[in-house]
């Protein structure tokens, strides 16, 4: 998607996200397509969950699932708090950059703190200083301190997350 086109879909949403804010604030800019009395998931469901692996085990096992679609559990650090459309993952010390599939579907903004399960291709990154900085203003964090560099990344298919 070409920077004008993100663009322009930021202005496009700008009014659905004040409109999908909830009374505690969360922005919902993407419906679930499963909801059960204990989860919702959202982008499609989820699929293997019994081969779901944590997110330390996947980033010590590094190169060997790089491009391969994964299963994983992790908690949720971080989530753009704009839009809901990024998300930052950590088990520990691992730590991946959670991302959806052609910015097809978002999480609400308040996961944070929530052990979700998910569908998606892992990868290795490169981001910019630029990237970088936009990522940590998303987040709500100083864009001054962030410089680019490698991470690990998830583009996901399909999220549960947990109710409550």
């Amino acid at each position: 998607m070409t920077r004008l086109a993100r663009f322009l879909l930021c202005l496009a949403l700008a009014p659905a996200a004040l409109a999908a804010a909830d009374d505690e604030g969360a922005v919902r800019l993407s419906e679930p397509v499963t909801v059960t009395d204990d989860y919702e998931e959202f982008g499609a469901p989820v699929v293997s969950a019994e081969s779901a692996m944590p997110l330390g085990d996947l980033v010590a096992a590094g190169e060997e699932y790089l491009g391969r679609e994964i299963t994983l559990t992790t908690r949720v650090a971080k989530v753009c708090r704009k839009k809901g459309c990024f998300f930052i993952a950590r088990d520990g010390d691992a730590v991946a950059r959670i991302t959806f599939r052609d910015y097809g579907f978002f999480i609400p903004t308040d996961s944070a703190g929530k052990e979700v399960l998910l569908n998606g291709t892992f990868e290795r990154r490169e981001i910019t200083e630029a990237q970088a900085k936009h990522y940590r203003k998303d987040l709500g964090e100083a864009p001054a301190e962030a410089g680019g560099g490698s991470e690990y990344h998830i583009v996901a298919t399909a999220i549960r997350i947990p109710k409550g």
